[in-house]
Parts: C-alpha cells; structure tokens; sequence
C-alpha cells in the first residue's frame, strides 16, 4: 500500500526542505537518502529511533508537505511524489503531536466534523443537512466522551485529549487509506493517551487502514504495531513483525538498537516507558 523507493530528502541549512536538483553539499543536509520502505495494506507499523533520525520526515514525504530530492513514493499501485499536499490528502488521513493542530477552535465540533468529511473537489457545498448532522453526531458519540451533546460549541471549549480524540476521527472520516500518526499521544496525560490509542486500534480495524506511527514510547510500539521498523540517521537499523516482536520487550529494542548501530541508545526517556 506504502512503497517508499530510494527516496531522497534534504533539508536547507536555514531550516527549509529542499526541493528539486541537490544543491551544494554545505548548503543542505540530507536526512533521508536512498531510504526504502515498503508497508502492505492493513499492516500497522510503528517507527522508532534516537531524535533526528529521520521519522517524522518520513511521514512529512509521504503526506506531501516536504519535497524530494529523488526517489519514488507509491500509494497503492500510483506513483505521487510530485502530487501536491492537497491532492494527497484525499487518500492520507494525519493526526500530529501538538493537539490544537488538528482542529479550527474558533470553529464549532459540528463544523469542524463537517469540513473533514468533505474533504477534495467533490463536495464542495458547506451547509450541513439534518440528515449529515445526525450522521456525525452518530459518528462522535462512538468517541465515548459525550462530545454528541455539545456539537454546537466552539472546539476551543475542549480538553486535549478530547480534541485529539476529536482530530483522529476527523482524520479518518473522509475515509482515507492511509492514516498517519506522529507522536499523537505524547501530550496527552496517560488516561487520554490510553483512550486516543485505543479509538486509532479501533478506526484501523474499522476503516482497514494501513497505518504509520511515528513514536518514543517503546512500549506502546510493541503492543499497538504489527510491525517495528527501527530508524537512525535516516537508515532503517531494523525491521521486525510476527513472533519476533510478539516476543520482545522494551529491553530488547533497547539491546537491538545498540546491536545495529554499535551505540547507546539516544533516548533516555524511552526506557521509563
């Protein structure tokens, strides 16, 4: 579903990707380079690794808001690297870290719900009918937080664990076959970060999505992806599914990485997950 071919991305010295020819090599630095990944539909895979090592990147070219330097990005059996963001989003749902990014807060739920299902060229009347207010106050109700009876409210109004509950089923309801999550729960508190993973294990199921998940928390990794794919300084280091991962802790991630790169593992933080 996911086909990542040789892809290049690099990124200026100000800051800014880089798109087109590569320039000169003091002028820019390459994150991804030559970076092959390739995800079957359905499949959920988590990606881990030291900061900097190229995750969110990954993700950024996928969904098409970093350009590339060479390679190829296949959704499905169609090549887009060269589509525009707004075109890719048709079929890429993303839900980010930050829970306030995800939603207009001046903007009330219901509408909110409204634009996100009417996402691309084909619907392009904004006035919400009855019959779809009545289909998305179904839709929100399955969140479990009530949200059904405050539809008319500014999103503002919400904690962040309810908006990011509220973003991840925005991000699904255009029915998307991609879903991309970077570190999605990691700034929620524990209770709202077990509820918004476990509304992604469910809309997964739901809407047979073929899922990327960039994350620190090792041990959320082992037990919510089908897949771990280990990254550092752009290179997968390390790539295990099945029996293998069904058998592993956070240990022997922390064991594997140290195996494949020779090092210390960067992220402190991980081993108190």
């Amino acid at each position: 579903m996911i086909r990542l071919e040789n892809l290049r991305v690099g990124f200026s010295q100000g800051g800014g990707a880089q798109g087109g020819s590569a320039q000169g090599a003091g002028e820019e630095r390459i994150v991804l380079n030559d970076f092959n990944l390739s995800v079957p539909k359905g499949q959920t895979v988590s990606l881990i690794g030291s900061n900097g090592a190229g995750k969110s990147t990954v993700l950024n070219a996928i969904a098409g808001s970093v350009p590339i330097l060479g390679g190829a990005i296949f959704l499905g059996e169609r090549e887009c690297g060269g589509d525009p963001e707004w075109m890719r989003a048709l079929t890429v749902g993303r839900v980010r870290q930050n829970p306030l990014a995800g939603t207009a807060g001046e903007m009330t739920i219901l509408d909110n719900l409204a634009l996100a299902s009417r996402k691309g060229p084909r619907r392009l009347r904004f006035a919400v009918t009855s019959r779809i207010a009545r289909n998305l106050a179904d839709k929100v109700a399955d969140l479990g937080m009530g949200l059904e009876n405050r539809l008319r409210e500014n999103v503002s109004k919400l904690s962040g664990g309810q908006r990011q509950a509220l973003t991840l089923l925005m991000a699904v309801l255009a029915e998307p076959s991609v879903l991309l999550l970077d570190e999605h729960t990691a700034a929620l508190d524990p209770a709202n970060a077990d509820l918004v993973s476990e509304l992604t294990k469910r809309f997964v199921r739901q809407y047979s999505l073929t899922a990327l998940v960039v994350t620190h928390d090792m041990g959320r990794a082992l037990s919510e992806a089908d897949r771990i794919v280990m990254m550092h300084a752009g290179e997968v280091v390390a790539d295990v599914e099945g029996e293998e991962k069904d058998r592993m802790a956070v240990a022997d991630l922390v064991a594997l990485f140290r195996k494949a790169r020779g090092s210390e593992y960067a992220e402190d933080r991980d081993l108190l997950r």
